[in-house]
């Protein structure tokens, strides 16, 4: 079986994990914590990294750090993980979808201005699967309408939008260490931002909202979300080679480019874009099913797992979750066609760091295969 992933776990990371486990200081505190933010900021070019204990947690912290009015709207990706929409309703906000661009997969940029209201107060862009947002369209509705541009860049740590980093242009920047992340410590995550005060109430609001003054005496409510030392004894040496893991990344994109292009020219499947005002790090490598073949994502997908490849589905889109039903600003019939389309008809391929040429052939002969019996019908 050909993983989906499989993290790139090397000796440098034994070796800092195992000087933090020495020294004794293997939860919260220890010098891995502060080492770990330094390189994270220095790598994307921000004053300020501030860890936590995963990528959800990042995105609620990020929103409750603001101070914003109970009920504002955040707009938002219909086609993204669930951690986006939570971020809002875990803050007594509502999340506002908006539909995708079908090229870029990512939020289509010319559809948020409908969707702003006078309780509007952030755009949550998600660069997906390694490729930025129009962060330009972004930025001009955000100067616009006074609102506040908060980045999920789990999927495209090392993606740049033009000159600058991804997670660095915005208000506040948010992602995921998770184990399939170009940088993971297993579980974790962390907020990014340029602004002073801003970072003062994340690092409060991570620990409890302790103060200095008096450590148990508590003047607001905040969350237990701090990272481990060890957690961050991984992300430091992960930080320093991450370089290498993004070359990686765009070496495993670029190879599937040139072994599936073929495909995509009969119009069989949509591979992924790279708009020239991104650097795409094809963080993992998504394709799209051309309806006409009569098969859908989850149907090829369990074909492909009995000849040992591993995939996983593009995202079920936040405006159709039956969780939400719930919910007063539900939508019942809102209609998002791009993101729906995504969702019966994207997966991705085995994408990890661990790959190697090889793998990659043997998933694209064993797709093809499968692919082959069902571009005859159209």
């Amino acid at each position: 079986m050909i993983p989906v992933n499989e993290p790139l776990i090397m000796e440098k990371d034994l070796e800092y994990v195992t000087d933090a486990l020495k020294t004794g200081w293997i939860s919260s505190e220890g010098i891995y914590i502060k080492k770990f933010e330094e390189a994270f900021a220095s790598f994307l070019g921000v004053k300020h990294a501030i860890t936590v204990n995963n990528g959800t947690n990042a995105l609620i912290l990020a929103v409750r750090s603001l101070n914003l009015p109970v009920g504002s709207e955040i707009i938002m990706p219909s086609m993204t993980i669930i951690s986006c929409a939570l971020a809002a309703i875990y803050n007594n906000m509502i999340p506002v979808f908006v539909d995708s661009d079908p090229q870029t997969w990512c939020i289509d940029a010319n559809k948020i201005e409908e969707k702003i209201t006078t309780k509007t107060k952030i755009i949550m862009p998600v660069h997906l699967y390694g490729h930025a947002v129009d962060m330009d369209s972004i930025l001009k509705l955000a100067l616009k309408y006074n609102l506040i541009v908060l980045e999920d860049f789990a999927e495209a740590i090392g993606s740049k939008y033009k000159s600058k980093m991804c997670g660095s242009i915005g208000n506040i920047g948010a992602a995921s260490f998770y184990a399939n992340k170009a940088i993971t410590t297993g579980e974790g995550g962390i907020c990014v931002t340029n602004d002073d005060d801003i970072a003062a109430n994340l690092r409060k609001l991570k620990n409890l909202a302790f103060i200095p003054e008096k450590r148990f005496l508590h003047y607001e409510l905040g969350f237990n979300f701090r990272m481990t030392n060890v957690q961050a004894a991984i992300g430091l040496a992960q930080t320093e080679r991450v370089k290498n893991h993004i070359e990686k990344k765009i070496w495993i994109g670029k190879t599937y480019n040139s072994l599936l292009k073929e495909l995509e020219e009969k119009k069989v499947i949509q591979l992924p874009t790279e708009k020239e005002w991104t650097l795409n790090t094809y963080w993992v490598y998504g394709v799209v099913l051309n309806k006409k073949l009569g098969i859908n994502a989850d149907e090829i997908m369990e074909k492909l797992t009995e000849k040992g490849i591993m995939t996983r589905p593009f995202f079920y889109p936040l405006h159709k979750q039956p969780a939400f039903k719930k919910f007063d600003w539900y939508r019942e019939n809102e209609i998002m066609p791009v993101a729906e389309y995504l969702g019966d008809y994207g997966f991705y391929f085995p994408s990890g760091l661990t790959l190697t040429e090889e793998n990659i052939q043997t998933v694209v002969n064993e797709f093809k295969s499968v692919v082959n019996e069902y571009s005859k019908n159209y």
